[in-house]
C-alpha cells in the first residue's frame, strides 16, 4: 500500500511514515510539502491513500482537496489541527472520506486508514439492478446511472447509495448508516452522513427527490417520488 501524507511539518512527515512502516508492514510512505506539490504526486504517483494536512503554504489543504476530486476517487483524510465544526462539514462535504484532529494518535490513524480502505470493497446484492425513473443502479458494475449517463461517485458515496436504495421504501437512521457504510467506531459522527448525502444530493441531479429527509430520525430512498 502506498500512502502520500502531505504536511509541511518535517516531525509530522518522519513520525507517521516510522509508524506506517513499524504498524504496517510493506507500506510506502511518499510526502509532499505543498499543495502542488500533492497534485501533480497524485496524478503521477498513484497513491492508495492520501493524508492530508489544512494548513499549506502554498494552497489551503481543503481547496486542494475540491481539484483533486475533479480527477481522482482516491480516498483522502484530512489531517487538521483545526478543531472546527464548519472546516469539518465542508471538508466531507468536498469529498474527504476522514477527518483526523492534531495531535493524533498513530494507532487510531493506522485504525482510521483501514476503515477507509475497508469501504472500498462493495457489498454485493442478490439483483443485478435497481431503477426509478431515468435513474438506474447497475450492482454488477457497481455504478448509478441517470438517464444512462454514469455518475462519478467515489467510493463512500456508492456505499451509502447502496444502502439508501437497498432498503428503499423504508427509513434509515443515521446511527445505521454510519454504521454500515463506515463503521461501528462512527457511530455518532452525524456530520458524516449529512455531508454525504449533500454531496449524493449534487451528484444525482433531478434523481436527488428520492432521497428524503426525515428530520431527527433519518433518510429514505423514495423510488416513487
Amino acid at each position: 500500500m502506498k500512502v502520500l501524507i502531505v504536511d509541511d511539518s518535517p516531525e509530522v512527515v518522519e513520525s507517521v511514515r516510522l509508524n506506517f512502516l513499524m504498524l504496517w508492514p510493506g507500506s510506502e510512505v511518499i510526502a509532499a510539502d505543498t499543495g502542488r506539490t500533492a497534485l501533480r504526486l497524485i496524478e503521477s504517483g498513484h497513491p492508495d491513500i492520501v493524508l492530508l494536512d489544512i494548513g499549506l503554504p502554498d494552497i489551503n489543504g481543503l481547496d486542494v482537496l475540491e481539484q483533486l476530486r475533479l480527477t481522482s476517487d482516491v480516498p483522502v483524510i484530512v489531517l487538521t489541527a483545526r478543531d472546527m465544526t464548519p472546516d469539518k462539514i465542508r471538508g466531507l462535504r468536498l469529498g474527504a472520506d476522514d477527518y483526523v484532529t492534531k495531535p493524533f494518535n498513530h494507532q487510531e490513524l493506522i485504525e482510521r486508514v483501514r476503515a477507509v480502505l475497508r469501504r472500498l470493497t462493495v457489498p454485493q446484492s442478490g439483483a443485478a439492478s435497481f431503477a426509478a425513473g431515468e435513474f438506474e443502479m447497475d450492482f454488477e458494475k457497481q455504478e448509478a446511472r441517470l438517464a444512462g449517463r454514469v455518475i462519478d461517485l467515489t467510493p463512500t458515496e456508492y456505499r451509502l447509495l447502496y444502502y439508501l436504495v437497498q432498503s428503499a421504501g423504508v427509513v434509515q437512521r443515521q446511527e445505521v448508516l454510519l454504521r454500515k457504510v463506515w463503521g461501528e467506531a462512527y457511530k455518532d459522527e452525524t456530520d458524516y452522513v449529512r455531508a454525504y448525502v449533500h454531496r449524493l444530493r449534487e451528484k444525482l441531479g433531478d434523481a436527488a427527490r428520492h432521497i428524503v429527509t426525515e428530520r431527527g430520525f433519518g433518510y429514505l430512498f423514495d423510488p416513487s417520488r
